[in-house]
């Protein structure tokens, strides 16, 4: 255990998140302040001595990503004045994790980007869950833990009927993780190759044993519902029953929801509260499980110095 006392700080991106981990591990939330300016800029202030202390600063990067990228930076930088022991970044929700290579000539590596940002504002440690690429964690020098939230679905599918269910992958990229699902699930594992056209994403090839099983469908991110679009090819392979959704990051724009009402071979769509879920994004069809417990169970790990390895996306 450190010597170090431990205290849990939040941006304004998702103080909610925050207190729940708070009220989990029986500590109270930071005192600190986020202000905007008229003119668009951000001023942070902690209000409280954190000299010598360990900290944990909750902060996901959703919309505005800008801003709320911005406010995690000012409050490392806070943090390294005022003295602190060492600054644990949690970024649920990495940004620009989709900009994580170049897909053609002269453009930005912007997930590299980020993680020079951060190191050089001083944070010591980075913690994620389930990034777009896990290769993301070789961008930078220091620890990163490339958390799963499968110890947040998984346990939720185990309470319902997914008797002759297949646990769908709906990218190559995808398969390792959602193999650790099927694992755990003790379902088959389905593997849908796609191609992305000027149009969206289409489905050329879906691989396993879908006749006549319900499609659990596992992703990272739903923004668009791009993802939803590969149900027919899962249908035409013949997967019968309706189809359930296992989104850990619900962006949830508009057209999303949209598609996730309207589609009637939708049952439901679990997401976890890794980026803020508004009420107008709270349809029936849309379950959302809370992430506390395993961000809760990770800063305990980490501050008393035990293995956090069974929480992690790659093993």
């Amino acid at each position: 255990m450190s010597e170090h006392p431990l205290t849990i700080f939040s941006g304004s991106a998702h103080r909610q998140l925050a207190q729940e981990v708070c009220d989990l591990l029986s500590i109270p939330l930071g005192q600190s302040t986020t202000q905007r300016f008229p003119d668009g800029e951000l001023h942070v202030e902690i209000e409280e001595v954190v000299r010598d202390q360990d900290v944990f600063l909750i902060q996901p990067c959703g919309s505005p990503v800008n801003d709320n990228l911005m406010e995690l930076l000012l409050y490392l930088d806070a943090f390294r004045r005022a003295s602190v022991h060492k600054v644990n970044a949690i970024i649920p929700y990495f940004p620009y994790a989709r900009q994580e290579r170049m897909v053609k000539g002269r453009e930005a590596i912007s997930a590299r980007v980020v993680a020079n940002l951060l190191e050089n504002q001083g944070v010591q440690r980075v913690i994620f869950v389930d990034i777009h690429n896990p290769a993301i964690q070789g961008f930078f020098n220091i620890p990163v833990d490339p958390l799963s939230a499968l110890p947040v679905i998984g346990p939720y599918f185990k309470t319902q009927d997914i008797s002759n269910a297949a646990i769908v992958s709906p990218d190559v990229g995808r398969a390792t993780l959602c193999g650790k699902y099927a694992e755990y699930l003790n379902l088959p594992l389905v593997v849908m190759h796609k191609r992305r056209t000027a149009s969206g994403v289409k489905s050329t090839h879906v691989v396993g044993e879908i006749v006549g099983r319900r499609p659990i469908i596992i992703d990272d991110i739903i923004a668009s519902g791009s993802t939803l679009s590969l149900l027919d090819a899962l249908y035409q392979a013949g997967a019968q029953g309706k189809a359930c959704f296992a989104i850990t990051h619900p962006v949830l724009l508009p057209s999303a929801i949209q598609t996730i009402r309207a589609e009637e071979r939708i049952e439901s769509v679990v997401v976890t509260n890794s980026l803020p879920v508004p009420s107008e994004k709270r349809i029936d069809k849309i379950t959302v499980l809370s992430i506390a417990p395993l961000l809760s169970d990770i800063i305990s790990r980490i501050y008393h110095g035990r293995s956090i390895t069974d929480r992690l996306t790659v093993s």
